[in-house]
């Protein structure tokens, strides 16, 4: 049974993977590439944005620059001037890592559903593979929609919690709304669906871990797109990595 679980997860993880990866290339990495151009000064929020009072004030007008025309930082740098683009050797590496840290985080994911597949059957539980897909919606839930509901995914540069609390309070919502969902799912009383709700409110009663005030150097509507890209290919990919997963476990004929 080992080496069928290993099996599975390795070419369900591998696949899910790749798709991962070709999600962030296509929607994700465009906007990560705009985030960090805000976090190296390269940009600005409201660069170029003129103040109300403005366009009322002529004297004013006329004995400065316009905000627009103004073309200089605070640093005296031309608020125009990109650094110079990272070479392309440095963005083959990039890449590179990026499609490898997605084939070890979903290999490991796939782990994880595997060895619930295992433990649903030793309890007489046969997971299909339609019940694959619903397994990987199980897992998206657990691993990212909900400690994304107190934690959402960051864009550098931005400002959060200690980390270690937020490790703490992510693990705590992981482990609770997989249980949550577990009971929903399988529970056949009022009881076990009950401890359910209370599991999967529990995390959000206490409260992710917040800073006193919410800042950022990248305007929030980056943001917001960051974090809806990231939370969709991430759902997509989910669903893929549940579905094959079960298709390698239970052989072709499911």
């Amino acid at each position: 049974m080992i080496q069928r679980m290993l099996a599975s997860a390795l070419f369900a993880g591998c696949a899910a993977g790749l798709l991962a990866a070709l999600l962030h290339f296509a929607f994700v990495q465009n906007v990560l590439l705009l985030a960090e151009e805000y976090e190296s000064g390269a940009l600005v929020h409201f660069q170029g944005a003129q103040p109300t009072e403005a366009a009322h004030d002529h004297d004013a007008t006329a004995a400065e620059p316009d905000a627009a025309e103004d073309h200089t930082h605070a640093e005296g740098t031309p608020a125009h001037e990109h650094p110079a683009p990272a070479s392309e050797e440095s963005q083959v590496k990039r890449n590179a890592l990026t499609v490898l840290f997605m084939l070890l985080v979903y290999v490991s994911y796939g782990l994880m559903l595997v060895a619930g597949f295992a433990l649903a059957a030793n309890f007489g539980i046969q997971v299909t593979t339609r019940d694959g897909i619903l397994w990987g919606i199980a897992g998206f839930v657990a691993f990212q929609l909900a400690p994304a509901m107190g934690l959402a995914p960051e864009l550098p540069g931005t400002v959060a919690a200690d980390l270690g609390e937020r490790q703490v309070w992510w693990w705590t919502t992981v482990i609770a709304t997989g249980a949550g969902l577990a009971l929903l799912a399988y529970g056949r009383n009022f009881l076990t669906a009950a401890i359910a709700g209370a599991l999967l409110a529990l995390p959000h009663v206490i409260g992710a871990p917040e800073i006193d005030a919410y800042f950022g150097v990248a305007p929030p509507e980056v943001a917001a797109m960051f974090s809806a890209r990231v939370l969709g290919a991430a759902l997509a990919t989910w669903a893929v990595l549940g579905w094959l997963s079960a298709r390698l476990w239970n052989g072709p004929a499911h």
